[in-house]
């Protein structure tokens, strides 16, 4: 728009015809108004009334009219509020002159755009119209265009200051708030915006080229690859010509092979005729000495035949003596055992007779001690009874408890392995559980998407890869497979909390869509699968930062990532409002957000160890972690993931192994206890019977204690007398027997020691007759030895000749009729492939083993062959190849370079025009002081404006002329009410002469002024409104009869309301 010229003098001023301005406006059901006309002026207006007639209704329908918001408004929070009581709609007519140089479309619209603003219960409508009341656009993007094109800000204190912004400035002392005004009025603020938003974009453009860069990557990789391709057709080639030439030499290889073998064998032909007569010579001599040692055999056969005859006498008499001697000896000791025997029988016989004097004696003294001390031994008998039964009793008892004892304590460890038993069952079957998730994130690694519906929705995905043709547009899904988490391990838990049961679903365009993706799940056998219809056409959603929660935590959809638009629409529109979930860390710092910091725009909050606060009203809740929570499929590493529950899985398997141990212990010893309870039990039965035989054992003593003593023993002295003589006979006749044992034993050692006698005698004439025979068989035995030796190798040489020496010699000369044959065959094979002559002017191949030949040939064909699978193509067409797609990736780096200079370029341009901002902003400063300092003069007051904008700050001093001190005052709050009013609309009138809008309104701005600030308020006002040029609407409660009249100049009295 142009700029506005400025005249001092009200007559000079000419009639001037300005677009933008407001000529009329029109207001029905319209908050406190039914029917309201108001027509305006092109210079200044007032409007008064009474509180409560309507006034401030004017501006906010302006506001409403011109695209601002109900809650931007601070008087309602819907559209619909704005309707009055009891109707079912309100409307907005807004008459907009339309001439001069900067008119928008004059051609569409004429000299008059009638804006209309329509609002229902459930929507709303705005209409631009001709100024013949044609319809011209009912769009919002016209009505932002034509507000663009008058710079009409209504959100703009500048512009229209409403009365809760005048109270707002005049009652705030917050250095910052007054920063925001000042920076949103003199569009710093926008400027700002759009600075950092080309910033941005520059930094998201240079991302790209980078990216881009990288993508050069895998065709530089391709290009080396076809290099290496190239290189290794070229060793094919070489290879074929290595296998040409090591066939030739393999061909003459074999001929000077047959030669060496035929030299070999040439050798060994002559080793064996050499070793013919050897072997003949050893046979011969083995021969000798076997009849040597033969007639040796005979010779002492003979001798031995000799002394055998003369000693055979001799041997026949010594073997009857030994058995003499044998018999005589076993007869010796036979009577000598005999003696031994009688002796101790008559030893015993003579001991019996000492006994049975001894029992005489006793019993002759026991007789007489017997009648005294029977009675007195009966009553001790009976007292040490009594005494056995007590301590039985007290025994008893003391089993009995011992035994209960034992009882309760198998009872409290039946108990314990019970409770064990149950805690091992709980291990395994956590143990199992987390396998299952180990083995179920090991499958989520391995494929993401099945991490969102398992194998269901692997199958589902190829379900609609067969029907894609059948979609209006491919459903996208599922939503966990195109999302990403920042920080994943920190925040996985949570996002599975705050959308984990979105992550599972599928997003389709319309309701035709809907209804074949519900066939295709139903053909994959997934079942209760969640649809989300949503428009894919709608652009990414862009949240204004005051709509975010106001904390420094991470919302939801700030740590989610999609390149898909869709995606991030549906998280934010449909899952419930996912930028208001915000992201803490813990428990305490939750808590404090959620309830103690009032942080507006605050949906839900979720702990990173699962928790999940909000309040409702009044109301105040807290959910704990879901313990039967999924594994966290957005998690930042799914190998932490698993090692933290491969430790798990190792603690629930380790307990409940060391429970089973407790377990077989805790048996054990339960076992050992209830053997100890049987073995008391069974005590208690033996000494309860024993008890009871005691107790019996007492009954018939006493029964028996009055009865006589006992009659006298029957065995009498007599008896015992007669009995030793008996036994006296009989000793002495063992006496008479072992006397002639005795004698018997006396001949038998004569008879023996002359037998002796006789041996050794017979032995010594015998002695050199037996040298002689044992001599002679020995040498007998040595010669047969040696005989056997001589035979034994006259033998090996024999089968060494004709098994070994002779067939040898026949194989050879057989071996070598065969090599020469062979030897012409190859000569004749390999004079066909390349003449010798050749091979030998390449440096021979006679040391060459034609094995270690063929072996390389084999493996060079076999390369070859591989090789030449690899490459179908032609080296030529490689070549080609390689020159093209090195001159696309040489023509694309010249590309990303120049796209890399012209990015520097705007970075420059860029820095240069923040370097501008900065001064500007510095500027603008400046100019606010001075404007601030020249408004507040009129009234006689100084002071001064202090903006930072590091800090974000804006603090206003100032200084009245009736304070001596001549202290500055630094908070308008300590300034009376007329004072304060004067010093913000000094303010404000220094904002607008840095603004520029083709109307301005202000509402209420001289509350709390006294009748004399009212007085130079009102002339600062209405003299700077005149030279400004452009239009004004100010609002008062008050009596404006104190303003000057000027044909320029406006007042209409707003009607009273009704009681």
């Amino acid at each position: 728009m142009a700029t506005s010229r400025v005249y001092t003098d009200p007559i000079l001023r000419p009639r001037r015809l300005q677009a933008g301005i407001i000529s009329r406006i029109r207001l029905r059901d319209f908050m406190c108004h039914s029917n309201l006309e108001i027509e305006l002026g092109d210079w200044v207006n007032f409007i008064t009334g009474q509180n409560g007639s309507g006034k401030s209704a004017i501006l906010t329908a302006l506001c409403i009219a011109f695209g601002c918001r109900a809650k931007s408004t601070q008087r309602a929070t819907t559209m619909k509020d704005f309707i009055k009581t009891g109707c079912s709609s309100a409307s907005i007519w807004v008459e907009i002159k339309n001439q001069g140089e900067d008119a928008f479309k004059p051609e569409t619209y004429g000299d008059m755009i009638i804006l209309e603003r329509k609002i229902l219960q459930s929507t709303s409508t705005t209409i631009l119209k001709s100024y013949e009341g044609k319809i011209v656009a009912s769009k919002r993007e016209e009505l932002v265009e034509l507000v663009e094109h008058f710079n009409i800000d209504v959100e703009n204190p500048c512009v229209i200051m409403s009365q809760d912004k005048s109270r707002e400035f005049l009652h705030s002392g917050n250095n910052k708030d007054k920063f925001k005004f000042f920076y949103k009025a003199t569009l710093l603020q926008r400027l700002g915006d759009l600075l950092n938003n080309v910033e941005n974009q520059l930094n998201n453009a240079t991302v790209y080229v980078v990216e881009m860069e990288k993508s050069l990557s895998p065709l530089q990789r391709e290009l080396d690859e076809l290099e290496t391709k190239i290189k290794s057709m070229e060793e094919v080639e070489e290879i074929s010509k290595e296998v040409q030439l090591l066939k030739k030499k393999l061909a003459w290889s074999w001929v000077y092979d047959v030669d060496r073998q035929l030299k070999e064998k040439a050798i060994l032909i002559e080793k064996l005729k050499d070793r013919v007569p050897i072997c003949q010579a050893k046979i011969d001599h083995q021969k000798h000495k076997m009849d040597m040692l033969n007639d040796q055999i005979i010779e002492k056969r003979a001798q031995i035949g000799h002394i055998m005859e003369r000693t055979s006498e001799v041997r026949r008499m010594k073997d009857d003596l030994q058995h003499s001697i044998h018999l005589a000896m076993k007869e010796k000791l036979e009577l000598d055992g005999n003696c031994k025997r009688k002796t101790s029988h008559i030893e015993k016989l003579v001991e019996q007779v000492k006994l049975l004097e001894r029992q005489i004696h006793e019993m002759q003294e026991q007789h007489i001690k017997d009648t005294q001390a029977e009675e007195f031994e009966m009553k001790q008998r009976l007292k040490e009874i009594q005494g056995e039964i007590s301590e039985l009793k007290l025994k008893l008892q003391s089993l009995k408890d011992d035994e209960e004892s034992l009882s309760v304590t198998v009872t409290k460890l039946k108990d314990e392995i019970k409770n064990i038993a149950s805690q091992i069952e709980d291990h395994a079957k956590k143990h199992h559980g987390i396998c299952s998730q180990i083995r179920g994130l090991q499958e989520n690694q391995k494929n993401k998407v099945s991490a969102f519906g398992g194998e269901r929705v692997i199958a589902l995905l190829q379900v609609i890869e067969r029907h894609r043709h059948k979609f209006r547009k491919p459903p996208i899904g599922p939503i966990g497979s195109h999302v990403t988490l920042d920080n994943g391990n920190m925040w996985g838990i949570a996002i599975e909390n705050a959308v984990g049961g979105l992550l599972n679903a599928f997003i389709v365009t319309d309701h035709k869509d809907s209804l074949q993706l519900r066939a295709c799940a139903k053909q994959a056998n997934y079942n209760h699968l969640r649809i989300i219809i949503y428009d894919f056409s709608r652009p990414r959603l862009n949240i204004p930062s005051h709509m975010l929660p106001q904390t420094k935590h991470p919302t939801a959809i700030s740590v989610l990532h999609s390149d898909n638009a869709v995606v991030v629409n549906v998280l934010i529109d449909l899952q419930g409002n996912a930028e208001r979930q915000v992201l803490v860390k813990d428990y305490n710092d939750g808590k404090a957000v959620a309830f103690d910091q009032r942080v507006p725009n605050l949906k839900e909050v979720y702990t990173s160890d699962g928790f999940k606060m909000f309040s409702r009203g009044p109301a105040q809740t807290i959910l704990p972690p879901n313990r039967k929570l999924r594994a966290v499929r957005l998690c930042g590493s799914y190998e932490n993931q698993i090692k933290e529950l491969e430790r798990d899985a190792l603690y629930n398997e380790q307990e409940a192994k060391e429970g089973r141990a407790m377990k077989r212990n805790r048996e054990e010893e339960l076992h050992s206890l209830q053997g100890n309870l049987g073995s008391a039990k069974r005590k208690c039965d033996q000494v309860e019977r024993y008890l009871r035989s005691k107790e019996l054992k007492l009954q018939d003593l006493m029964k028996s204690y009055a009865a006589d003593a006992c009659p006298a023993s029957t065995c009498t002295a007599d008896e015992l007398h007669h009995e030793i003589s008996k036994v006296q006979e009989d000793i002495q006749e063992q006496g008479v027997m072992l006397q002639k044992v005795q004698l018997r034993l006396k001949e038998s050692e004569d008879k023996a020691s002359s037998l002796r006698a006789s041996f050794e005698k017979l032995c010594e004439s015998a002695k050199v007759d037996i040298d002689a025979l044992e001599k002679a068989e020995d040498e007998l035995l040595k010669i047969e030895k040696d005989r056997n030796e001589a035979e034994a190798k006259k033998k090996h040489f024999e089968e060494v000749m004709t098994a070994k020496v002779i067939v040898e010699l026949e194989a050879a000369k057989a071996h070598c009729s065969e090599f020469e044959h062979n030897r012409k065959e190859s000569c004749k094979k390999a004079s066909i492939i390349c003449p010798e002559s050749e091979i030998e002017a390449l440096g021979g191949c006679r040391d060459m083993n034609p094995e270690e030949l063929s072996a390389q040939l084999n493996r060079l064909n076999q390369r070859l062959q591989r090789e030449s699978q690899r490459f179908q193509e032609s080296i030529e067409d490689l070549r080609m190849l390689y020159e093209r797609k090195h001159r696309r990736i040489r023509r694309k780096e010249q590309i990303f370079k120049t796209l890399q200079d012209k990015l520097k370029t705007c970075r420059r341009a860029l820095e240069m025009r923040q370097s501008k901002f900065q001064r500007n902003a510095t500027l603008a400063k400046r100019e606010l002081t001075w404007k601030f300092n020249a408004h507040l003069g009129k009234k006689g007051i100084s002071g001064k404006v202090i903006v930072s904008y590091e800090q974000e700050t804006l603090s206003v001093e100032v200084t009245m002329p009736q304070d001596a001190s001549n202290k500055s005052v630094c908070d308008t709050r300590g300034l009376s009410g007329g004072e304060r009013s004067f010093s913000t609309l000094c303010f404000a009138l220094a904002l607008h002469e840095m603004t520029e809008a083709p109307f301005r309104a202000m509402d209420e701005f001289d509350i709390f002024m006294d009748a004399v600030s009212r007085k130079i308020s009102l002339d600062t006002l209405v003299d700077f409104a005149l030279a400004q040029g452009s239009q004004w609407i100010f609002i008062t409660p008050h009596d404006i009869s104190m303003v000057k009249q000027d044909q320029r100049i406006k007042k209409q009295q707003m009607a009273a309301p009704r009681a």
